[in-house]
């Protein structure tokens, strides 16, 4: 979302955001100086706020509405539709996961068939974030425009902030990094455990995880107790992602599932070496052994172990991957291509609005 609401062009499109959180996020965009609105909430569906936010929507005088997310769209659509305003609904992953429990899962499914069969237009970031909608959903149609990574932030050629002197990282360290939420999802505890069995065979690894979230304090605890503290790092989250990328070697996303993982696009442009699980949407981005390695999340551990100690060992591997996942990026998942896709999709609305008016 950032990065299309920063390459939007401003002398068509007027991008004003409503966000359900404070936080970081907010602070990017006002430094952009993007007009940003807070409605604090953190449920999905929250009739409380409904009312609020058409009287924010009216008050803004604003012709097209763009959802990022189940919780945003299911808080925006009522009101958007009273006032006969579009509605495009991003489905950047699913509320519906494998591992919920039947009843849950089956609610999360009639809670997005809903949304998308009320949105104008559904955007699908990745094929297989279109297929998952497809095999759950009989009605579900949508468009593909996958996410795209701003190059110029996201530039190996620059220079960065020294963040192994900042956290005292031995420059000789291979460099293993997990940026993401501490949460089942995302297998911090998985990766951890293998890191600690991979440098047995390999000294010189070192693992930084950027990062908050429910596992955090599971991640600490057992940090301590396989006594890899001296080999470990932990940061909450930061703002100087790419200050973070350009310190590493490898970076690894051991998720269970992905839609189209922004964070593994953002590595991927600063050159970095990739470890990620073969699931859905990732496994569209890698072409294994060739712009990163993917491993089964069927013994995660062991895979993931072997893989650190492959890649750990090996730079001239590593050479090579880094230069093709920086082709991967620029090639196919650029944010100016991205937004240029959406700019067309917003002036499709806006002309079927247009003659919908004139009726």
């Amino acid at each position: 979302m950032l990065s299309l609401v920063e390459n939007l062009d401003k002398t068509q499109f007027d991008p004003i955001v409503l966000s359900f959180t404070d936080g970081p996020m907010i602070q990017s965009l006002k430094q952009m100086n993007i007009p940003v609105h807070v409605i604090p909430t953190t449920k999905p569906f929250d009739i409380t706020k409904w009312k609020t936010i058409r009287r924010f929507i009216k008050e803004q005088n604003i012709d097209l509405v763009h959802a990022h997310g189940t919780r945003a769209n299911s808080n925006i659509l009522w009101a958007s539709k009273s006032l006969n305003i579009p509605v495009i609904y991003t489905v950047h992953g699913w509320s519906f996961h494998p591992d919920q429990k039947p009843l849950i899962h089956k609610i999360r499914v009639l809670g997005e068939k809903y949304l998308t069969s009320k949105s104008d237009l559904t955007i699908s970031v990745s094929l297989s974030n279109q297929q998952t909608g497809k095999k759950y959903i009989s009605s579900f149609k949508s468009v593909i425009v996958n996410n795209g990574i701003d190059l110029q932030k996201f530039n190996p050629g620059k220079r960065y902030k020294n963040i192994r002197a900042e956290l005292h990282i031995p420059n000789e360290a291979i460099l293993i990094l997990f940026i993401a939420r501490f949460t089942s999802h995302k297998q911090p505890l998985s990766l951890i455990k293998a890191f600690a069995a991979a440098s047995l065979s390999n000294s010189q690894i070192h693992l930084l995880m950027v990062g908050d979230g429910d596992q955090k304090d599971q991640a600490i605890q057992l940090i301590d107790e396989l006594n890899i503290g001296d080999r470990v790092t932990l940061q909450p989250f930061r703002q100087d992602v790419p200050d973070i990328l350009s310190a590493a070697d490898i970076f690894v996303l051991p998720s269970l599932w992905e839609g189209l993982p922004i964070g593994l696009l953002e590595a991927m442009a600063m050159g970095k070496a990739i470890i990620a699980s073969n699931v859905d949407g990732t496994s569209e981005i890698i072409n294994h052994k060739e712009n990163g390695w993917l491993v089964s999340t069927k013994d995660l551990v062991s895979n993931l172990t072997k893989t650190l100690i492959e890649l750990s060992g090996g730079g001239h591997k590593r050479k090579q991957l880094e230069q093709n996942a920086i082709a991967t990026v620029t090639e196919k998942f650029n944010a100016v291509t991205m937004t240029r896709e959406i700019e067309v999709i917003y002036k499709e609305l806006l002309v079927k609005k247009s003659n919908r008016d004139r009726v």
